[in-house]
């Protein structure tokens, strides 16, 4: 009896419209980026039943795409650009137009198979959005702030009018997040358990919650490979190199990192890891990211567990 034909969806979205792709019929369509479109492209792939569509992650433009073919329970995954973009490179596709990168997504989507999951509800996506806006916030108004430094006294730049103007808007989405986190149970549940952690703070959970909905559901390492803390192997031959950690979630390392350091000093646990490895010998950062990692790790297996950190055990 013949295999069943596996059907791969690629999809390159683009600002007004969508180019689509199938694998292995060959199959290229267009759609406009819109709800009327989006009905059409619905209603097209379900008649199809593919077992994978693959889009790339594109400034945000997928949302909606992603959100509404995922409610109509088709499998959809959303790619690093660096992954499609690495293997059009080893197919030895040189040329680029939006139907070309729709078909090699496809191929993608066929070839490597990358995992499903879940994808976040409505909840989560408003808590990305206005995480995604507080961290805009922040760096504008420290940019703001060391422009101030260097003003003249006899200028009138208008640096305190921007500041006041950012801070009470950075103050407005922090309501915000804390009212989106105090009204949606699992959201409160899970910023209980995480912020049960010594050193792990309102802003630090609120980033784990949107920038990390996986957590509790992958294992230590895929967690770690995430975020971008895991150390890769670096070896050849005789050649033994340094691992370093690459990739992954910056924005969520940076929230990490804060964490670390305060927990490598309130956390016991973490603290006597942390000195360990100095008494070691390890510089003070290769230190802290440890310490970093092993913090996820916590965070992660308290989701999983649905409980709280308990600091008797270790």
């Amino acid at each position: 009896m013949a295999a069943p034909t596996v059907v791969a969806v690629g999809i390159d979205v683009a600002k007004a419209q969508l180019d689509i792709a199938v694998e292995p019929t060959g199959t290229t369509w267009t759609v406009p980026r819109s709800r009327g479109g989006l009905r059409r492209l619905q209603g097209r792939l379900q008649a199809l039943g593919p077992t994978r569509i693959v889009l790339e992650a594109s400034g945000g433009y997928e949302r909606l795409v992603v959100a509404t073919l995922a409610a109509a329970g088709l499998p959809v995954v959303r790619v690093n650009p660096r992954q499609t973009h690495d293997f059009a490179r080893a197919l030895g596709r040189l040329a680029k137009t939006d139907r070309l990168d729709a078909q090699v997504l496809a191929r993608f989507a066929a070839d490597v198979r990358p995992p499903l999951r879940p994808q976040p509800w409505q909840a989560v996506e408003d808590l990305q959005i206005l995480s995604r806006r507080r961290r805009q916030l922040v760096t504008e108004r420290a940019a703001e702030q060391q422009r101030r430094r260097h003003d003249r006294p006899h200028l009138d730049l208008g640096f305190d009018p921007v500041v006041a103007a950012l801070t009470a808007a950075l103050a407005k989405v922090d309501r915000q997040l804390a009212a989106l986190v105090q009204t949606t149970p699992e959201l409160q549940a899970r910023a209980a358990w995480l912020r049960s952690i010594p050193g792990i703070g309102p802003v630090a959970a609120a980033t784990l919650l949107a920038e990390v909905p996986e957590l509790g559901t992958c294992s230590r390492q895929q967690i770690a490979a995430l975020v971008g803390v895991a150390p890769f192997n670096r070896d050849s031959g005789a050649r033994r190199g340094r691992r370093r950690c690459w990739g992954g979630r910056a924005q969520v390392r940076a929230a990490l990192y804060m964490a670390a350091l305060t927990a490598a000093r309130r956390n016991p646990h973490l603290h006597a890891f942390y000195q360990r490895l100095r008494a070691a010998g390890k510089p003070a950062k290769v230190a802290l990211v440890a310490c970093l990692r092993k913090l996820l790790v916590l965070c992660n297996a308290l989701c999983r567990d649905r409980t709280l950190w308990d600091p008797t055990v270790a």
